[in-house]
């Protein structure tokens, strides 16, 4: 009766078969999860207990947090001549019969594919085109575990369950982090970055590898999809682009009007508006030219040193920006060039 109390209607093979594990494995491990504890509540282990690491996977003896033996692919008959680590952390004589306890981790060494990284606020670099500059920027990267052991001591510690996603926000922090340190290594400017994203990667990885490194983890690929700024600073760049523009306003004028005679030819009064748009064009442009450029316009080959033609020089240039056919940037750029020849 004392003993159906203790154990049940079962007898004691129900209590052995429920205290002492025969097998370990992970049978089923889902492809995000890196690690996870084989359960032994309440149970322990059988000496001699067979233990199966399969493929793209490897199992760590944790005894009362103190690291153990690791072992790879592979099946094992459990004793002190595989378990060494183990059986000096206990104490074991050469031989031991009964059951013990101890922690087992099953790690997950596949690749982990297609991650996705983005920066959650922009990142302030340093552009040779337009000084301190703010980027956004996103891509995808993938890894796998390397080396367990380093893991387990520098990320999982002693939990029954880690996934790959508790791992994201770390990962995006070390991309930011080195996302300025990339642009300066690479030596390109914003401009050219978007079309040179392949060595913009190569960098990152370079710079990345050491991180996922020092957590046990092989970085396979990073790469960088997307690089934009913010929309004032665009609004900037583009405002840039055009004054690259302004500086041969006679070429961009006749290229606007060869791509309006099409277009002129289908409304009415057909090509016939199309000579006074390119007569008042190119009017524009000479005055820009004879005022930034008084000395090449001067067909007398006299030097132009006469403060008068500096004072008509910057008066036309107020005549442009009052009829709105220059910008204030513009006027401010060309105003500027012309007190600069003033001053010497």
């Amino acid at each position: 009766m004392v003993f159906n109390k203790l154990f049940g209607n079962k007898g004691l093979g129900g209590f052995v078969k429920k205290q002492f594990i025969d097998v370990i494995q992970w049978e089923d491990p889902k492809p995000e999860v890196l690690m996870w504890r084989f359960p032994l509540r309440d149970q322990e282990i059988q000496n001699g207990a067979a233990l199966i690491v399969r493929d793209s996977q490897s199992a760590l003896f944790v005894d009362e947090g103190s690291i153990a033996d690791l072992f790879q692919v592979g099946t094992y008959k459990l004793t002190t001549q595989n378990l060494p680590l183990l059986t000096n952390l206990k104490n074991w004589s050469k031989l031991f019969q009964s059951p013990f306890k101890s922690d087992v981790y099953f790690f997950n060494l596949r690749q982990q594919l297609s991650k996705r990284w983005g920066t959650a606020q922009p990142v302030t670099i340093r552009d040779a085109d337009f000084g301190a500059v703010t980027v956004r920027s996103y891509g995808m990267y993938s890894f796998s575990i390397a080396d367990p052991v380093l893991f387990f001591r520098q990320v999982t510690g002693v939990c029954e369950e880690y996934r790959s996603e508790l791992l994201e926000e770390q990962i995006r922090n070390l991309a930011v982090t080195n996302l300025a340190a990339a642009f300066g290594s690479a030596d390109l400017s914003f401009l050219d970055m978007a079309a040179n994203q392949v060595k913009l990667s190569q960098q990152m990885t370079i710079l990345l590898r050491p991180a996922f490194a020092g957590l046990g983890l092989q970085l396979e690929n990073f790469t960088v999809e997307s690089i934009t700024l913010p929309e004032n600073l665009q609004k900037q760049m583009e405002e840039r682009i055009g004054m690259g523009i302004v500086g041969d306003l006679a070429r961009y004028t006749q290229y606007q009007t060869a791509q309006a005679i099409p277009l002129a030819a289908e409304n009415e009064g057909g090509i016939a508006g199309i000579g006074a748009g390119l007569a008042a064009g190119m009017g524009i442009a000479t005055s820009m030219n004879t005022a930034l450029n008084p000395v090449a316009n001067n067909t007398s080959g006299q030097t132009n040193t006469i403060n008068a033609d500096h004072t008509s020089q910057l008066a036309q240039l107020k005549s442009l920006l009052e009829q709105n056919l220059i910008s204030q940037d513009d006027y401010d750029a060309a105003k500027a060039e012309v007190i600069k020849k003033i001053t010497g």
